[in-house]
């Protein structure tokens, strides 16, 4: 991430506006080789911010959730970096091989991480694998619904990790 976006934070977003906008604050910091594992449950606005960090990169193309093609590329339309966006949920889950690393790497985002940014949605304890460093973006849509179930709002927290 370029120098001066903080590597920890946490913002509440009351619409889905306000989360794709948190995300396009992202998308202009993120540069080649950055790798954005997003978590949160179904629903809790994971797509929504990606779409944001594909308009703050300046990427071509519709964003939506890769699910049934695991993994989508974005060109970018002035020179920066593609944005790969990753869902590893079927890497992991049913209908998956049994294998997700082998899965994951049948991706071949590692060589990839030169000229483009990876956003993995559902991709908490396997996509950090391809990074010396990746940030950790948590999307939390329970707690404000719980206190008011027409909430639209969600607490996004994120934090720069290395794997183990």
């Amino acid at each position: 991430m370029k120098h001066g976006f903080p590597e920890r934070g946490q913002r509440r977003c009351d619409t889905a506006d306000e989360t794709k906008g948190l995300g396009r604050e992202f998308g202009q910091a993120l540069e080649a080789g950055d790798v954005v594992i997003l978590d949160g449950p179904l629903g809790a606005g994971k797509t929504t911010f990606t779409q944001g960090v594909a308009d703050g990169m300046g990427v071509n193309g519709r964003v939506t959730s890769p699910t049934f093609v695991i993994a989508r590329e974005h060109k970018a339309s002035a020179g920066g970096p593609a944005l790969i966006h990753v869902d590893a949920y079927r890497l992991i889950g049913e209908g998956s091989s049994g294998d997700p690393l082998g899965e994951l790497d049948a991706l071949d985002l590692d060589t990839n991480l030169e000229s483009a940014v990876v956003v993995a949605e559902w991709g908490g304890g396997l996509v950090e694998q391809i990074a010396a460093e990746y940030l950790v973006v948590t999307i939390d849509r329970e707690t404000l619904v719980s206190e008011d179930p027409d909430s639209e709002g969600r607490i996004i927290s994120w934090e720069i990790a290395a794997p183990m």
